[in-house]
This record gives structure tokens, C-alpha cells and sequence, in this order.
């Protein structure tokens, strides 16, 4: 369907739902009930820890598992790809139940406090395999883990979605969520460096003195003279050091979130037969094509970081990769606020054009460098890291506005189905990509145990166009539906308006019920 076309069904849907047609141009809405800032920042604060997990599946877990347990990498994508079709059930199916749940201590909350300890224990058994773990052991757990990790945040995204109905107040409640998001993506990046630290002879009172040494070294050159520990023998230190990070900061903030932060009163009409909701998610033509759009980018997404680890230790030789993420996630955190306001300036879905355009030149740069070019290539990684940054919340803040067309269709309130739709769409991408990164590398004959000495020619130029030029491809196929996205900020204006004159008709309508006399 044409952006236009879309578009003029959102209008004829809005009239529907107020007292006549909606039309662009039309009186400006009431302005929506200003948030809390400190409500907006307590609830953010549980992405850091949903953060740290993401980073060791993927930058750390295959290298874990191929390293440590022998296992090939071409096997080890196979089963992420497996693991990850489970989530096919489980997400629509989580989203459909927080939607319909109804407890004394909210629809979300219940969720994520179930969640959080089935999260700590499969985190655990994941990250800390015993000596003798096979593919069965392998697989059970990944399942576990995603299923736990889906109980979480589920809920906990469709939660932020109903803070608030403004345009511009969802893009701050999803901006500070993806702050704490940055925070532990750094957070998990200063765990490998201190392991490595301490591997390489580092005492522990100098961690930090260590940390700065380290960071320094990446633009004088300084890190490339090191003759560090085996990597490939730290894995299993720095995956012991994730998961302790995780299982002790996990209860901690979502006890905080679920007991300082009050989920929004039902509405007036809230429940949607399931067959009937997915119905009119299919037919809402914004959510398809962002749906389409998640898949490419976080495709593009998954299929570098799947292979670099590799990329920074074999390609460019820089023998720690710990300061490296760590500037890359200090510069996605500094470029919130960045991306926030060029959201408000040009609108979410250009800044997010913008976005990609830049990530793509930062790719296409990185195909020019070689052993050595240590300096270019923290340069470029820094720069990518800022561009992180909007590639994180703009596309949740779009889709927060587009649950609004379903809810001038439907009544309901179903954030949590439209979270989980995207969620499914956004974890198989990462499943199919990081599946089909690991193959290309592995089976042309790239060796992750080996490096580039021990692997074929032909291996080791496919896991450099892997990294450089696999993002480029699919961020082209997603930018001409990003460039024709059909909700502006004035289009949401309007649609919340229609949405706002059709509550206050059916609170109108309930009084009246309730006044007449009984038969």
C-alpha cells in the first residue's frame, strides 16, 4: 500500500471515532498529561540489565562455545536459528496474554517479576557450562533463556508504550529507556576488559588505572603492542564475569521499576477477541512496514556483530577488544540526546533515514582498512557507536505511535501484541542473520580458533565483506519505506485527537446508561 493510500485509511479510520472526519490541518489536539521525568527514568532503569544479556550472545557466546566446547560455527548458527523460532509462540502469545491479563498489581508487572528469576537461572546455566556441554546442552538453554528474556520485556516495552499518548513524550520515555539500554552495553563491555586486565598481570587496584591505559592505547598505538593473555582462553572468565553481572542486578532494578512505577488505568474498552486483534494489526498498514523495516536493519545489525570479534582480531589485529566497545557504547550513550532532538526536528522516521545513511559510509570505510589501522578503525567504531544510538530508540518510538491506529480501530489497548509482533520480527532476524554470517565465514573456510593464519584465503574475505558490506545491502532495502513512512508527527496529531473525541464519546455514552431508570 502507497504512503498516501495508508495514510487517507488512518483518516477515514479517525472519523470514525469522533464526531466527523478528520482532516490535516484541523485544530490542534489537546496536549496529553506531562510525565514525570522521574517516572520516565525509573521505568528506563530495567533495560540495562536486558542489555547486558544481549551483548554476550552477541559478541561473546560463539566464540564461547566454539572456542571452549569445540563446536563449529557453521553448528553454533544452526542452533541460535532454532533456539530463536521458538519465539514464533512465545512472543505473540506473551503479548496477547499481559494485554489480557488483569491482576490487582497491573497487567505487566506480574510478567516481568515471573521473569526475572526463570532470567537469572537460564543466564547462569547458559554462560557457565560445565566442562563435557554438548549441542543438546546448548540448545535447552538457549531456549530457556529467550523464553525467560520474553517474559521480561514484552511487557516491560509495552509498558513505556502506555505511559503516555504524545508524539513527543513516547520519544523521551523510549530515549531514556535506551540510556540505561547504552549504560549496560557498557556496563557489559568494562566486564571483558577488566578480565582481560587481570589475565594479562593488571592488579586489581589499578583496574580502572588499567581501563584508562587501555582506552589511551586505542588512538597511540599502545594496544597494539601488547602481547596479551590467549583470548580465546578468556572467554570462559569474562562469560562468568556476565552472567554474575546479570544475576545480581536483574532482581535489583526490576524490583525498583515494578514497586516505584504505576502501570496507566484500563480503558473503557480493552478487550479484543485474539483473532480479531491480529486482524487488525495485518491491516495496519504503518506497523507492517515498520515491521519490514526492524527486520532489515536489525539484520543488518546481526550479521556484522556476529562476526566481529572476529573482524577487530583478525582483520585489524588489535589484540583486546574491551576498549574497544567500551568507547563505541559511550558514544551511543552520548548521542542520545543527539538523535532525540533531531527526532523533534525532522520527524522520527526521517532521523532514523539519517541514521542509517550514516551507519552505511562508517561501513563502507571500515572495507579499507587493514592489519594495523588501529587508529582509523577506532575512529570509524566510535562513530558507528554514535549512530547506535538513534538505530536503538527511534524505530521503538515509531512504533509506540502506530499502536494508536489500533486502538482507533479496535478500543483496545494492546501495546504488549504489537511489542511482541516486532520483538518476533526483530529476534528472528537476529536468529536467520547471525545463522547466516556464521555459515558464509565458517564454511568458506575462515577458522575462529585458528585466526587468519590457520584459515583459507577465501575465509578470510568473506568475513570481511560479511562485516562491512552485509549492512549496507539490507539498510538499502529498508530505506525507501523509511523515506515514504506515512505517520508524521502532524498525522499523529491528528490521529490522537480522533482518539481523544472518541473516549470522551463513549464515557458520554456509559453515563447515559447508567441514568436510566431500571426496568
Amino acid at each position: 500500500m502507497a504512503a498516501r493510500e495508508v495514510w487517507e485509511d488512518i483518516l477515514d479510520t479517525v472519523g470514525r471515532t469522533g464526531d466527523g472526519p478528520v482532516r490535516e490541518g484541523e485544530g490542534a489536539p489537546q496536549a496529553a498529561p506531562a510525565l514525570k521525568r522521574s517516572t520516565i527514568f525509573l521505568h528506563g532503569s530495567l533495560a540495562l540489565p536486558l542489555a547486558i544479556y544481549g551483548y554476550p550472545l552477541a559478541i561473546w557466546l560463539p566464540a564461547h562455545y566454539a572456542g571452549h566446547l569445540g563446536l563449529s560455527l557453521s553448528v553454533i548458527g544452526l542452533i541460535i536459528m532454532v533456539a530463536r523460532f521458538t519465539d514464533v509462540i512465545t512472543d505473540p502469545l506473551m503479548g496477547e496474554i499481559s494485554d489480557r491479563g488483569r491482576t490487582r498489581f497491573g497487567r505487566r508487572k506480574p510478567y516481568i517479576a515471573l521473569g526475572a528469576p526463570l532470567l537469572m537461572l537460564s543466564t547462569w546455566f547458559l554462560f557457565v557450562p560445565p566442562e563435557g556441554a554438548g549441542l543438546v546442552y546448548f540448545l535447552i538453554w538457549l531456549t530457556a533463556f529467550f523464553a525467560s528474556a520474553t517474559m521480561i520485556q514484552i511487557p516491560f516495552r509495552a509498558w513505556g508504550a502506555e505511559l503516555s499518548g504524545d508524539y513527543h513524550a513516547r520519544s523521551q520515555v523510549t530515549a531514556a529507556r535506551e540510556f540505561y539500554y547504552l549504560g549496560g552495553l557498557l556496563l557489559a563491555a568494562a566486564v571483558p576488559m577488566v578480565v582481560e586486565i587481570l589475565a594479562d598481570g593488571g592488579a586489581v587496584g589499578q583496574i580502572f588505572a588499567s581501563m584508562w591505559r587501555d582506552i589511551s592505547g586505542a588512538f597511540t598505538g599502545e594496544i597494539m603492542q601488547r602481547t596479551p593473555t590467549s583470548r580465546a582462553a578468556l572467554t570462559g572468565p569474562v562469560m562468568m564475569g556476565l552472567a554474575i553481572t546479570i544475576v545480581a542486578i536483574v532482581p535489583l532494578l526490576a524490583g525498583i521499576v515494578i514497586l516505584t512505577v504505576s502501570e496507566p488505568p484500563p480503558a473503557a474498552r480493552e478487550r479484543v477477541p485474539m483473532i480479531e486483534g491480529f486482524r487488525h494489526l495485518w491491516r495496519n498498514g504503518p506497523m507492517r512496514r515498520i515491521l519490514i523495516i526492524a527486520f532489515l536493519v536489525i539484520a543488518g545489525e546481526s550479521s556484522r556483530n556476529a562476526v566481529s570479534l572476529f573482524f577487530i582480531r583478525d582483520i585489524i589485529g588489535i589484540p583486546t577488544i574491551g576498549a574497544a566497545y567500551f568507547l563505541y557504547f559511550i558514544a551511543g550513550i552520548a548521542a542520545i540526546p543527539f538523535w532525540l532532538w533531531m527526532g523533534r526536528r525532522i520527524g522520527k522516521h526521517r532521523a532514523f533515514l539519517v541514521t542509517l545513511g550514516f551507519v552505511s559510509a562508517v561501513s563502507a570505510a571500515n572495507l579499507l582498512l587493514g592489519r594495523g589501522d588501529y587508529l582509523p578503525f577506532f575512529c570509524l567504531f566510535i562513530l558507528k557507536g554514535f549512530a547506535f544510538g538513534g538505530l536503538q530508540f527511534l524505530p521503538l518510538a515509531m512504533l509506540a505511535d502506530v499502536v494508536d491506529i489500533d486502538s482507533a480501530r479496535s478500543g483496545g489497548r494492546r501495546a504488549g501484541t504489537y511489542f511482541a509482533v516486532l520483538g518476533l520480527s526483530e529476534k528472528l532476524a537476529v536468529a536467520i542473520f547471525t545463522g547466516v554470517s556464521l555459515n558464509i565465514v565458517g564454511l568458506l573456510g575462515y577458522h575462529a580458533s585458528a585466526g587468519v593464519d590457520g584459515s583459507t584465503e577465501i575465509g578470510v574475505l568473506s568475513l570481511r565483506l560479511v562485516y562491512c558490506l552485509g549492512p549496507i545491502a539490507l539498510y538499502g532495502l529498508a530505506a525507501p519505506l523509511i523515506w515514504s513512512y506515512p505517520l508524521t508527527p502532524e498525522r499523529h496529531a491528528r490521529l490522537s485527537q480522533g482518539i481523544e473525541r472518541r473516549a470522551r464519546r463513549m464515557a458520554a455514552a456509559a453515563r447515559d446508561q447508567a441514568e436510566l431508570p431500571s426496568p
